[in-house]
């Protein structure tokens, strides 16, 4: 099994560049990072950050293709795949329709765009021209294409949460980055990529499907849950009745606890979680996040990715998951 950390976008490069460091020396395999519209730049970040580590692979999570165009995403990502020296993996996501309506942008549905862009730019990476691949958009000419390619191009991930993006990743992509909100959704996401694999005679044999999750993860084990709590509190009200259902939670709790966080503020919000709504996340010391990989793992994960809340300190989580929890891990899965 491979581990990951989405480690977010505060503090900017320098900060950025001292995550990885932290990431590298804890263990990590691969460290990812944001890059919101009119937000801090993670592609910035992750140039600091791959001159400050060696080992630890370095991922964006995502680059959308309407306030980047494709062929400046594929050139961007030739030049930290060599500044890495081959340790860069890119990630293409849909982007957010409030946000470009922000900058007075119409772009066309998420599927379509997101399905133009990894086509486009999968080409560009291997020196070539869109012009003759039909699933990029039109009006690429044939000389479009890269002055200067990467001997190896980097991996294209694809970040899917809903049924069509999931297809999509399975169709084109390297790799997807779903968000399993609770890890029981990994099978479902697997499903999805799967089909859409199938759908066009595609075997998976190399794809990487990151297992996206939440983790609160301190010695206190109360201290990390109560963390938790509080993460779920503050997106309670932005969580997908559907998806909630799907997974046998109730959306009513949700809204309950959405209603508490308006009227009373995010502790008591944190207060009001209830325990099934914990199963959002992993949660609590390195024995109970041990035993949830073991879980996990049971289930095929392979590469399994901690995000946000992490737990009261991203250092110290950090720490505890590199020290307690990655070795006893590595060898319960060698075993």
């Amino acid at each position: 099994m491979r581990f990951s950390v989405r480690a977010g976008m505060g503090g900017g490069p320098r900060a950025a560049a001292a995550r990885a460091v932290a990431a590298e020396e804890a263990g990590f395999d691969q460290i990812w990072t944001g890059n919101d519209f009119l937000g801090r730049s993670g592609l910035i970040s992750l140039a600091a950050a791959s001159l400050a580590t060696s080992r630890i692979e370095l991922g964006v999570g995502v680059v959308d293709p309407i306030t980047l165009h494709p062929g400046q995403i594929a050139s961007i990502a030739t030049e930290l795949q060599e500044l890495s020296e081959g340790r860069f993996l890119l990630g293409i996501g849909a982007g957010s329709d409030v946000f470009f309506g922000r900058a007075g942008l119409t772009p066309p549905s998420p599927v379509t765009r997101t399905r133009e862009a990894v086509a486009a730019i999968k080409v560009l990476l291997r020196g070539e021209s869109p012009a003759d691949e039909p699933l990029a958009a039109d009006g690429w000419a044939p000389g479009a294409v890269l002055e200067h390619v990467a001997t190896v191009p980097p991996p294209v991930y694809v970040g899917a949460m809903g049924p069509k993006m999931l297809a999509l990743a399975g169709r084109l992509a390297d790799g997807a980055l779903p968000l399993c909100l609770p890890p029981s959704r990994f099978a479902r996401a697997r499903s999805l990529i799967q089909g859409g694999a199938a759908a066009h005679d595609r075997v998976l044999d190399d794809f990487d499907l990151v297992a996206c999750i939440w983790c609160s993860i301190d010695d206190d084990a109360d201290r990390a849950r109560l963390h938790l709590a509080r993460h779920i509190a503050q997106y309670s009200g932005s969580l997908s009745p559907d998806a909630l259902a799907e997974e046998d939670l109730d959306p009513d709790e949700f809204q309950m606890v959405q209603r508490v966080v308006l009227d009373e503020g995010l502790d008591a919000g944190a207060r009001a979680v209830t325990p099934s709504m914990l199963t959002l996340g992993v949660a609590g010391g390195p024995d109970d996040v041990l035993e949830q990989i073991a879980t996990l793992a049971e289930q095929g994960v392979e590469h399994l990715s901690f995000g946000p809340p992490m737990g009261p300190d991203l250092g110290d989580a950090l720490h505890v998951l590199g020290t307690k929890v990655f070795p006893e891990a590595r060898r319960m899965l060698d075993s």
